[in-house]
C-alpha cells in the first residue's frame, strides 16, 4: 500500500491515477497515523517551497516524514516534493527544507552567460541523462520527461544526483540516497518512461 501525502499543495489526483494504472493500491491522507502504515510514501507538490513547508509544519507532517524515513521505508518526492527533500530554498526568502539530502533550491536566472534570455519556468519535455547506476533507473532508457519548474536544486554532494537534464544549466532531475528519492519532473505526466520510473520505485517499496 502506497500513501500519498496530502498537505494541501500536491497534484494528488494525477499521481493517484498513475498508481491506479499500475495496479497499485494507494490512498491519500494528511493523517500521520494512517500514512505511517504505508509501505512507501509519495510526497507530491506544486507551488511555493515556503508555503509547502508552512503547511507541512502546521500538520506536523515534517516531523512525521523524518520519523518515517528513519524506519527505512521508501519516500519519493515529485516536483516541489523533490525540492522539499533538500536543506533550503531561496524561493520567497530563505526557507529551511526537510534536509534528507544536502543542497539548496535556487531560481533559474533566465539569462545565459553570453547574455541571451531563456524562458522561466522550465516547461515541457526534456531528455534525461543518467549519472550513475541505481535500481530506480533500471531498464529505463534516457528518454524525455515532462518538467514544470522555475527553481532547481544545486548540491555539492554529487552522489545524490542520479540523473540530470540540460536547461542552460545542468538540472538534477532524479536524486536519491538510501530510501529517499526525488524526481523534479512529473513522472505521472511523462508517458511510458515516467510510468517505468514509478514502477521501479514501487519495486523498491516491495
Amino acid at each position: 500500500m502506497i500513501g500519498i501525502v496530502d498537505y494541501g499543495m500536491g497534484n494528488l489526483f494525477s499521481v493517484s491515477k498513475a498508481l491506479e494504472r499500475l495496479g497499485v493500491d494507494a490512498f491519500i491522507s494528511e493523517n500521520p497515523d494512517e500514512l505511517g502504515n504505508a509501505k512507501g510514501l509519495i510526497l507530491p507538490g506544486v507551488g511555493s517551497f515556503r508555503d509547502a513547508m508552512t503547511l507541512l509544519k502546521e500538520k506536523k507532517l515534517d516531523v512525521f516524514l523524518k520519523e518515517y524515513v528513519e524506519t527505512g521505508k521508501p519516500l519519493l518526492g515529485i516536483c516541489l516534493g523533490m525540492q522539499l527533500l533538500f536543506d533550503e530554498s531561496e524561493e520567497n526568502g530563505l526557507t529551511q527544507g526537510l534536509s534528507f539530502l544536502s543542497g539548496r533550491v535556487i531560481r533559474f536566472l533566465g539569462i545565459t552567460e553570453s547574455g541571451e534570455t531563456y524562458k522561466v519556468p522550465h516547461m515541457g519535455w526534456n531528455r534525461l541523462s543518467y549519472k550513475t547506476q541505481n535500481p530506480i533507473l533500471q531498464n529505463v532508457e534516457e528518454n524525455h520527461v515532462y518538467f514544470v519548474h522555475s527553481y532547481y536544486v544545486t548540491s555539492e554532494d554529487q552522489e545524490v544526483i542520479l540523473a540530470t537534464a540540460e536547461y542552460d544549466v545542468e538540472v538534477p532531475a532524479i536524486v536519491g540516497r538510501n530510501n529517499v528519492y526525488g524526481m523534479q519532473f512529473h513522472p505521472e505526466k511523462s508517458g511510458e518512461t515516467g510510468m517505468r520510473l514509478l514502477q521501479n520505485f514501487l519495486k523498491l517499496v516491495g
